[in-house]
């Protein structure tokens, strides 16, 4: 892991605070990186404070008035270098985030490979920031609308996704023509730094001015909220809490700047008698299991038919039995540490409140200690029965704990148990009858942003847009047409003729 590392750049005190080709003596507190694997520091970084943030604010908005005239083609070039760059240390960048954030190695991997898929992506965008042309009401005239850059971009992210969702707005954000200032969590610094080393030998080697990609880490009074409150930062994209996303809602709206919110997910899945229920289990065990819970797609509620019940959470609980818990960076071991005590100390008090209100437990939920486990926060993935009118089961639980929810009749009433939340990120339905699927998909089924049948709602793909409704925060990152969120829209309008004719045929002679 040391020669890794250093590979990465992640030796001696590292600064937190870039302009993407240069880095600051950054003034602010030292922050160490420990591992959620065994306690121990992997390296120190010393913050930004709010001189350091002002000076990468800067450099972000005079780099705007370089690089929105750069030809978008040519700045999904540098994008198409990045993701290059990316790919050549795909293996220790996923290593890094196995160590940093304690998800397993092959999802470690798969989140840089996100990243990859992100910057293809957006090259292939560059080329395809389509406006429209229409027909103008008054003759000789011609109407179109058309995106333009709309300036640099705040992007605020989580230690659940500490890569993957900066790319999911960064590589949009760059092609857009758009300079982006990144706030990644104070958990997951290291990860956060490797990236921007990376990409900054790319923006070197092409000439590309300081403060295009920048990075500040800091604590949220020196560094959080001046980036919400920043009007030199007209959109900011917010991933977390919900708690978090109403704050950066607030302020950011009160100087009437753009937000895209990406917050709880409290995701369900609906098993109806119908559905192949050995394709159900796999999704299933994924979506509760992987990243130990600590996804916003993690499946946390499944809506199941009473008449299968029982058989069907008898053989969850085996398919539990099979996850291997230990060390991440272990070959076989299929669920990590949680990321800290906290969320070990989180979940079980949520058990407890379950049964307090009725529930209970079938299988899993202790703190696993001996070895390698008591220098961690490592826990069994926990099944509980409960009921969809418990508040606790409408209460999203960043751990994995798994709601069964038996439901008695109809397809209706599963949806109506599965709406009753205020999140509405992921969704799926498991059955082979086309009329439960196409209700489920329909105007009259989900609510959530995302909805899939038979599969999980675990591991959406980059091409369609990311994001959910209510307190999920209502944004939408990555594929489809996201990228207008951070461009600004106008409307055109061509006079050719000799004549001022008005809208709305008003006749205004002098």
């Amino acid at each position: 892991m040391k020669e890794i590392l250093e590979r990465l750049g992640i030796t001696g005190e590292l600064s937190g605070a870039g302009t993407g080709t240069s880095w600051l003596d950054a003034r602010g507190d030292l922050l160490e990186s420990t591992s959620p694997i065994d306690g121990k520091t992997i390296a120190k970084v010393r913050c930004a404070d709010a001189g350091d943030y002002e000076t990468v604010v800067k450099k972000a908005v005079e780099a705007f008035d370089h690089w929105r005239m750069v030809p978008a083609p040519k700045r999904g070039e540098i994008v198409r270098q990045i993701g290059e760059a990316l790919r050549e240390h795909k293996k220790d960048l996923g290593a890094l985030v196995t160590l940093e954030n304690g998800k397993i190695r092959a999802e470690g991997e798969g989140e840089v490979q996100e990243m990859i898929d992100m910057a293809d992506f957006a090259v292939g965008q560059s080329r395809m920031l389509y406006g429209f042309t229409m027909h103008s009401e008054r003759p000789e005239h011609r109407m179109y609308e058309q995106w333009h850059p709309l300036g640099p971009v705040g992007v605020i992210t989580a230690f659940n996704f500490p890569v993957a969702v900066w790319a999911w707005n960064a590589m949009i954000a760059l092609i857009a023509g758009d300079p982006v200032v990144w706030k990644p969590s104070s958990t997951t610094p290291l990860t956060a730094i490797a990236c921007m080393k990376i990409a900054g030998e790319v923006l070197k080697e092409n000439d590309v001015p300081e403060g295009v990609l920048n990075i500040v880490i800091g604590d949220r009074q020196q560094v959080g909220e001046r980036l919400i409150n920043d009007p030199r930062i007209p959109l900011i994209s917010a991933t977390g809490s919900v708690n978090m996303g109403r704050h950066v809602a607030q302020t950011v709206a009160g100087r009437l700047g753009k937000t895209i919110l990406e917050l709880g997910g409290n995701n369900g899945i609906i098993v109806t008698p119908d559905a192949d229920l050995d394709l159900a289990v796999r999704a299933i065990v994924f979506g509760a299991v992987g990243t130990a819970g600590q996804r916003c797609t993690t499946t946390r509620r499944i809506i199941l038919h009473k008449n299968i019940f029982q058989d069907f959470s008898e053989t969850l609980v085996k398919g539990y039995q099979q996850v291997k818990i230990g060390d991440p960076l272990e070959e076989g071991v299929l669920m990590g540490p949680l990321i800290n005590r906290e969320a070990a100390e989180t979940m079980q008090k949520a058990m407890e409140t379950l049964k307090s209100q009725g529930g209970k437990v079938l299988y899993g939920g202790e703190v696993l200690s001996g070895g390698i486990y008591d220098k961690g926060a490592y826990v069994t993935p926990c099944i509980c029965e409960a009921s969809a009118d418990m508040e606790i089961v409408k209460e999203e639980t960043f751990a994995p704990i798994l709601y069964l929810i038996p439901y008695e009749k109809t397809i209706e009433e599963a949806i109506e148990y599965h709406n009753a939340v205020p999140q509405g990120l992921s969704s799926a339905i498991f059955s082979q009858n086309l009329r439960e699927v196409e209700m489920f998909l329909s105007h009259r089924g989900s609510d959530c942003g995302i909805a899939n049948a038979n599969i999980g709602t675990s591991g959406a793909e980059i091409g369609g847009a990311f994001g959910g409704e209510k307190e999920t925060g209502g944004g939408r990152e990555s594929g489809s047409d996201a990228w207008k969120a951070y461009m600004r829209r106008q409307t055109c309008t061509i006079n050719w003729s000799k004549e001022m004719p008005l809208a709305q045929g008003i006749v205004f002679d002098i």
